[in-house]
This record gives structure tokens, C-alpha cells and sequence, in this order.
């Protein structure tokens, strides 16, 4: 029976050993598992300072941009003030050239009697001169 007992514990001590010999196999593909993920890691971060450079970079020249539009824009609505203070402008001459072409339609209707007149001497007067040379 000691025998039976001496066995079991060779075989205990086996079963331990294989036991520690997979477990020493399976901790060291962790280990270079975890080696490749910190290199990797280490490319990453290394990828990431250039990323944010990068972004660095593109968010001045953004800001920059951004204060150019900015100062055209305003430079745009001083020439908009100014063309609409032009278009200001031609709509009073066209007024003023209404007004003027309203009151000279009113003289010219309440006047048509002695333009007619005023015409009628001067085709008379034109004849008498034209009949005056023709006698010399």
C-alpha cells in the first residue's frame, strides 16, 4: 500500500511539474505578447506627437485664415456701404430728373397756346425773310 502511495505522489509530482512547465510556456508568450504591445504602443505615441504637431500647425494657420476673412469681410461691408450710398445717390438724380420732366410737362400743357403762337410767328417771320431775299 505504501507503494500505491509513493506512486501517487510521483505522479502528483509529475502532474505539478507539467503543471509549472505550462504555466512557465503560456507566461512567457504573455511576455513577448505584452513586449509587442508596448512597442507598439511606443509607435503610437510617437504617431500621436506627430498628429498633434500636425494639428497644432493646421489650427494657426486655421486662426490665421480666420482673421483674414474676418478683416475682408469688413473691408466688404464698407464697399457695400458704398455702393448703396452710390445707388442712394442715382435714386435721387432719377427723382430730381422726374420732378424736373413733371414740371416741364405741366409748363410746356398749360403753355401749348403760345408755343403754338410763338411757332406760328416764327414760320411767319421765317417766310417774310425768306420772301425778302428773294426780292434782292
Amino acid at each position: 500500500m505504501i507503494v500505491i502511495l509513493y506512486i501517487a505522489a510521483l505522479i502528483f509530482a509529475i502532474a505539478v511539474l507539467v503543471l509549472c512547465v505550462s504555466l512557465a510556456m503560456t507566461l512567457g508568450s504573455v511576455k513577448t505578447t505584452l513586449n509587442n504591445v508596448a512597442k507598439t504602443m511606443e509607435g503610437i505615441e510617437g504617431q500621436m506627437k506627430g498628429i498633434t504637431s500636425e494639428t497644432t500647425s493646421l489650427l494657426e494657420k486655421t486662426n490665421v485664415l480666420a482673421e483674414d476673412i474676418q478683416h475682408k469681410s469688413q473691408q466688404l461691408n464698407s464697399l457695400v456701404g458704398a455702393v448703396k450710398g452710390f445707388g442712394d445717390s442715382v435714386s435721387g438724380l432719377n427723382s430730381s430728373v422726374q420732378s424736373v420732366t413733371s414740371s416741364i410737362q405741366n409748363n410746356v400743357g398749360r403753355n401749348s397756346d403760345q408755343i403754338a403762337n410763338v411757332v406760328q410767328w416764327g414760320s411767319a417771320l421765317v417766310g417774310i425773310r425768306n420772301k425778302v431775299k428773294a426780292k434782292k
